[in-house]
């Protein structure tokens, strides 16, 4: 018997036995180790998406562990191999599998939304949703490859290239991470966030970070670009006064993609599109590509990940973790540790507490 922790309503989790049972054909049982608490996982708690999870539902996408036990079919895998999980599982027979495009299948099931997350001491999954972590790679910092794979995605959809100039609306975890994939693409990067921990998180990390409620924006674009505009902007803050933002400090022909997911339809300065010639290109999830790619960022540092760990909990404090991330602004990033089930809380970790 083994420890899950479960929504099972509105602002309701609670940490419950659950029964591991043996791998089979194609699948992998896993020993998740940390699990990160994301955003999506936070609109779930509220009850934002009870119309798609049925309670009781085990939580959690953001992942690393090790292989426990392999079921049958399953090869080049084995029992201590450190993993993370790409968490999607597509049909292979819609429109969107057929035009090679997997990872917005039309009926795909979201892994730790649509099914059984990782937020417990055994996980069993696809053997084909594992992405093979270096042993040299910590398992907590591993936990971030999901959310990085996120920002390299991101940022391979907006095309950014070497020598642009790019602003981030919206400094969170996967907005400060998108900045670093930009900048690591060889992009020079600006900031906006209200957050004052996170502008100082931003400005630790080496991007330059502005204030929207003090700063006017576009006017500092301005300045920073020789009157050109941005080439390209990331919509990250899911409010309707950074697609404001993230339109107004485009330049002619730039790119604005757009990550947040907006729980309403927003008002468009459509004709900033129109006289600009700009395009808006969406982003949802990632590939395997993605992830691989994210996987070497994260284990070579050049991304930092572990900057952006506030704390880490053991299993059982998980309900509490999440009411503390609805604060936002001071916390980063949470992780469960879920080989820990004691109900003492782990040091914060990292320098972003």
């Amino acid at each position: 018997m083994t420890l899950a922790v479960r929504y099972t309503a509105a602002r309701t989790l609670d940490t419950a036995p659950a029964l591991s049972a043996p791998p089979g054909v194609g699948e992998v049982e896993l020993a998740p180790a940390y699990v990160g608490i994301c955003g999506t996982d936070l609109h779930i708690f509220h009850g934002d998406m009870d119309a798609r999870v049925a309670a009781p539902a085990v939580l959690g996408h953001e992942m690393s562990g090790r292989v426990v036990r392999v079921g049958p079919g399953v090869e080049g895998w084995q029992p201590g191999d450190a993993v993370t999980v790409m968490p999607l599982r597509w049909d292979d027979t819609c429109t969107a599998c057929r035009a090679g495009h997997q990872h917005v299948c039309q009926h795909l099931d979201f892994i730790g939304i649509d099914s059984p997350g990782a937020m417990q001491q055994r996980w069993t999954v696809p053997a084909s949703t594992l992405i093979r972590l270096p042993d040299s790679l910590p398992l907590d910092r591993a936990a971030l490859v999901e959310p990085t794979a996120v920002a390299v995605h991101d940022v391979g959809r907006a095309g950014v290239r070497e020598g642009e100039k790019a602003v981030v609306v919206g400094g969170g975890p996967v907005g400060i991470l998108i900045a670093l994939v930009a900048r690591a693409a060889g992009a020079d990067v600006r900031v906006v966030e209200l957050s004052a921990h996170r502008r100082l998180l931003a400005e630790e990390l080496e991007l330059t970070a502005w204030n929207p409620a003090d700063d006017d924006v576009p006017a500092l674009v301005r300045e920073w670009t020789g009157d050109a505009g941005a080439d390209v902007a990331f919509e990250v803050s899911g409010a309707a006064g950074g697609v404001d933002t993230a339109v107004d400090v485009l330049g002619v022909r730039g790119r604005l993609c757009l990550v947040a997911i907006h729980p309403r339809p927003r008002e468009v300065n459509l004709h900033r599109f129109f006289w600009r010639e700009l395009t808006l290109v969406g982003a949802r999830l990632y590939d395997r590509t993605d992830f691989e790619k994210a996987v070497a960022l994260v284990a070579d540092g050049t991304i930092p990940v572990e900057r952006l760990i506030s704390k880490v909990v053991p299993l059982t404090q998980a309900p509490a973790a999440f009411e503390a991330l609805e604060g936002g602004g001071d916390v980063m990033k949470i992780l469960v540790d879920c080989t820990d089930d004691t109900d003492a809380t782990d040091d914060a970790q990292g320098d972003a507490v």
